[in-house]
């Protein structure tokens, strides 16, 4: 299977993004991909709260969602909306960071909500709080395909590696982490972290990014890491996507998923300790 991750420069306008992200989807599926994924928030970033309720759509209405679904079905491939900022009917009115993987009908076959927050001072201006306008998601999420079974995460997620574990241990061969990497955290830890998940479950780990400024409307931009990256389950980088929008490519061969688990079988050895 070949895959594809599609690097994208997202603004805060759902409508004017879409056009751009539907003609890379159609590049990849020209160039022979037969899974496209799609980074974190594709359909937009922005740190606007009230732009926010002003332009995501509740899951059923969402028009990036209905679109890429189109995609899929027309050019019959698998295709991860990396993740999409949607409406909830939360009392809070927090919304969700939900990942969705289509079938090449066009159907929904799996849907994942980003569990681990970004909450974090990256510096003195760089502060974020994710937690205060999305709610977190309490389910790990695996999809069956038939090219491999499929782990879904989304970005913070990628530094909690008991998640990664746990999917691993209960089949994963493939772990999706679509994401909108913060720059100086990305320049830091992005492809170590990513290499580091690779090596401990012997996945694949694909990895479609954000990259770039993203201007806002009604805030000030924010800018992401890029390097959309594919890892081997050896722990080799595949695909580096760089620092533009773009396409990579990888090809998927799942022997070499039992090949790396054979010569360093760690999923099966765990054992119980008692705490500090």
């Amino acid at each position: 299977m070949r895959a594809a991750l599609l690097q994208l420069n997202v603004t805060d306008d759902p409508a004017t993004n879409l056009p751009r992200t539907v003609a890379l989807v159609r590049a990849a599926a020209a160039g022979g991909a037969g899974f496209i994924l799609t980074p974190e928030c594709s359909n937009g970033l922005s740190s606007n709260r009230a732009h926010q309720r002003a332009v995501f759509r509740l899951e059923s209405d969402d028009p990036t969602l209905a679109a890429l679904q189109n995609e899929a079905a027309a050019l019959k491939v698998w295709l991860l909306a990396g993740s999409l900022a949607v409406l909830t009917a939360d009392a809070d009115g927090r919304f969700a960071n939900r990942s969705f993987l289509i079938g090449p009908d066009g159907t929904i076959v799996a849907r994942y909500d980003k569990i681990h927050m970004f909450d974090v001072n990256v510096s003195e201006t760089e502060i974020y709080r994710e937690s205060a306008g999305y709610r977190p998601g309490s389910q790990a999420v695996l999809a069956d395909t038939p090219f491999g079974r499929i782990g879904m995460t989304v970005c913070y997620d990628l530094r909690f590696p008991r998640l990664y574990r746990s999917l691993a241990q209960a089949g994963a061969q493939i772990i999706t982490v679509p994401a909108a990497f913060n720059h100086i955290t990305g320049a830091a830890h992005w492809e170590v972290l990513l290499r580091a998940r690779a090596i401990e479950t012997g996945c694949y780990v694909l990895a479609p990014a954000q990259t770039g400024f993203h201007a806002e409307s009604h805030g000030k931009g924010r800018r992401t890491h890029g390097h959309s990256l594919a890892v081997g389950p050896w722990g080799e980088i595949l695909a580096d996507g760089g620092t533009d929008p773009g396409i990579s490519y990888v090809d998927l061969d799942l022997t070499k998923v039992a090949d790396a688990r054979a010569r360093v079988p760690s999923l099966t050895h765990d054992r119980t300790f008692a705490g500090p």
